[in-house]
């Protein structure tokens, strides 16, 4: 009897599934007699899905080079399924020159000219993607029979969890259903709605968090005035549609002042359809800059202080941890072990003594602590060489100053950041971005293990994924580089840090206020929300959650906890919802009941509208990813759970 897997998304993360699944299925006694139906369903082509899709502008990249890019297990990976290696996207663009199969138009001439340092278009993306999805359809084994359905989960028939329904009206039977849709899309907050509201009724122009290349920005005018709340990646985003996207273009000025890249600097050349900039955040500053380069000495041996031997000892502490007292002094030792360890081996001439003696010593102390301080200073003699976590996290803490002079040190720092990142000078910088990949591995070990306090995950959580985001997940360098160049030129102007924008009904605009700067409040008629949704089950536009939701087989997950203030006058509990579903670690069935430690009989889910936060779902090839062990973990519990009957 034959049995049926419906994968809701057909993005990376739903394709990496499927290939567990299509890896996994011989050794579960599927085969031509007990064949299994696996329906990926998906609104967008699969193996791309939404964020991946070629239908973009070809202006928007990646933030990884095409070497450091793959959707394949290696030896590196250790997981019960089958080792399936296949092509990184630089390895199928060499593949696809020597078979002289590019794509046609610009996509194919991309492929000609990519190098492994390349930071590829989304659209090239799309294409390796795309073959990626291909090669697991022919890699499917007898009994195996993959169905793509492009089009929307409408929810479940009748309520029936064994009946999911299209919204053709089609409707599929499922032994298990998998919810691999990635970032979905969320109804605004209620301040984000009063936003909304009060904006239409005064004729200004809010675009609430959102994909940025799913918002209608050709509906700002040139010349506009625009507020934008948000320095990430939805940011570098906003900042290439509305000047190279209306036909701006940036020019070498190989004799102007370097800009940190060691390239000169570049200069932008109007379109006369721009607008005019100003943008802030909480931090203040854009993500730092993406490395370049490759370590000059050996891997540092890794994990050091935060592996599983602490994350065992801090997930059994009674009442458990928190993760920004016990955990994050572990993992800033542990993320300065990879930078000490590439500025000894691969830059000895910029320390003082032999690294067994640093290393040995280092070991023994606190990362917050005068011993371990004194230690760096006597064998880091240049302060510039020294890792400082709290100036990285925080760089305008303590700075309220005029326009000009935030323009001016922001332009610094952002030069300096280039700089760092670019130059094989300054590859200790990859080995703490080395340490903080496993780090974030081990934090989400802790977290998904109950390992923290509900008050630690409601409020450390998302400030370790900000900074580790900030940290590792930033733009090419050349994006940098263009956001300079607006700066120079008048187009984008910084805000600072601690920003805050309200609508003025006296004035019918946006003001923004920002704790950087001693100055008058920046007047918009337009304000962009430049980060994506915040996630939350409740507020899902997603018509199969919201179907689940009604048949009470999921929920957002809600925290609480006991306070206290004023002493012992005043005790209750806070609630607080992460907008999360929740999931086992172990095999990624979504979790129920009153403590969510009811795991369903049939239901899954994976990705970042999860409580596993998960790193992307594609990765650097050899690295033992955490997101191909969960693809595996969850395919393994699927197979089990169908052939089971």
């Amino acid at each position: 009897m034959g049995r049926s897997v419906v994968i809701v998304g057909g993005g990376p993360r739903g394709t990496g599934v499927l290939e567990r699944i299509v890896a996994g299925a011989p050794g579960h006694g599927i085969d031509a007699e007990h064949p299994l139906d696996v329906h990926v369903v998906d609104p967008y082509p699969a193996g791309a899905g939404r964020i991946w899709r070629s239908k973009q502008s070809e202006l928007l990249w990646m933030n990884s080079m095409a070497a450091d890019v793959t959707m394949w297990t290696d030896d590196s990976v250790v997981c019960t399924g089958p080792i399936v290696p296949g092509p990184s996207l630089y390895e199928w663009a060499e593949l696809t020159r020597d078979a002289r199969a590019e794509p046609d138009g610009r996509v194919g001439e991309e492929v000609r000219a990519l190098r492994p340092d390349t930071f590829p278009t989304r659209q090239l993306q799309s294409h390796y993607l795309a073959d990626t999805l291909q090669r697991v359809l022919d890699a499917a084994p007898p009994g195996v029979r993959i169905h793509l359905h492009e089009q929307r989960a409408a929810g479940l028939d009748d309520g029936d969890a064994r009946r999911v329904r299209l919204e053709d009206g089609e409707v599929l039977d499922a032994d298990a259903v998998i919810l691999a849709s990635g970032h979905l899309d969320a109804a605004p907050t209620d301040d984000e709605a009063a936003l909304v509201r009060c904006s239409q009724r005064l004729g200004l122009r809010y675009f609430p968090p959102e994909q940025t290349t799913d918002s209608d920005l050709d509906a700002i005018p040139p010349g506009e005035t625009v507020v934008a709340r948000g320095m990430g990646l939805a940011f570098i985003d906003l900042m290439v549609l509305l000047y190279e996207g209306r036909g701006g273009r940036f020019e070498e000025d190989p004799d102007g002042p370097d800009d940190g890249s060691g390239r000169g600097r570049l200069r932008y050349v109007p379109s006369g359809r721009e607008v005019f900039l100003h943008v802030g955040s909480g931090r203040g500053v854009p993500y730092h800059a993406k490395t370049e380069y490759g370590l000059i000495g050996p891997r540092p041996p890794l994990p050091r202080f935060f592996g599983p031997e602490q994350v065992d000892e801090l997930a059994s502490r009674q009442g458990g941890a928190s993760l920004r007292d016990d955990a994050w002094p572990l993992i800033a030792k542990e993320a300065g072990w990879g930078w000490y360890h590439e500025l000894f081996h691969g830059h000895p001439d910029r320390v003082a003594g032999d690294w067994d003696t640093f290393a040995a010593a280092y070991a023994g102390l606190d990362w917050y602590s005068a011993e371990r301080e004194r230690l760096v200073e006597r064998h880091v003699p240049d302060e510039a060489d020294r890792l400082d976590f709290e100036q990285l996290d925080r760089p305008l803490d303590g700075i309220r100053t005029d326009s000009e002079t935030l323009q001016k040190f922001l332009r610094g720092y952002i030069s300096d950041d280039l700089a760092r990142h670019v130059d094989p000078a300054h590859t200790e910088e990859l080995g703490a971005f080395t340490a903080l990949l496993t780090a974030f591995m081990m934090s989400v070990e802790l977290a998904s293990r109950g390992g923290l306090t509900a008050k630690s995950r409601a409020r450390d959580l998302n400030w370790w994924q900000n900074l580790f985001s900030s940290m590792a997940s930033g733009p090419p360098g050349p994006r940098l580089r263009q956001l300079l160049a607006l700066n120079r030129d008048g187009f984008v102007t910084f805000l600072g840090a601690g920003v805050s924008v309200e609508i003025d009904e006296s004035r019918e605009a946006f003001v923004a206020i920002s704790a950087a700067l001693d100055a008058p409040p920046t007047v918009a008629t337009t304000f962009v929300d430049a980060r994506l949704a915040s996630p939350s089950v409740r507020r899902s536009s997603d018509p199969m959650l919201r179907s689940l939701m009604r048949a009470g087989l999921l929920d957002e997950e809600t925290l609480s906890w006991n306070a206290c203030t004023r002493g012992d006058d005043y005790s209750g509990v806070v609630e607080h919802s992460t907008g999360l579903i929740p999931v086992s670690a172990a095999d990624y069935r979504v979790l129920t009941g009153p403590g969510y430690d009811e795991p369903a009989d049939r239901l899954f889910a994976i990705g970042p509208h999860t409580t596993v936060r998960l790193p992307g779902a594609f990765t650097r090839p050899n690295t033992n990813n955490l997101s191909f062990r969960a693809n595996d973990a969850l395919a393994q519990a699927v197979l089990a759970t169908v052939a089971g009957g």
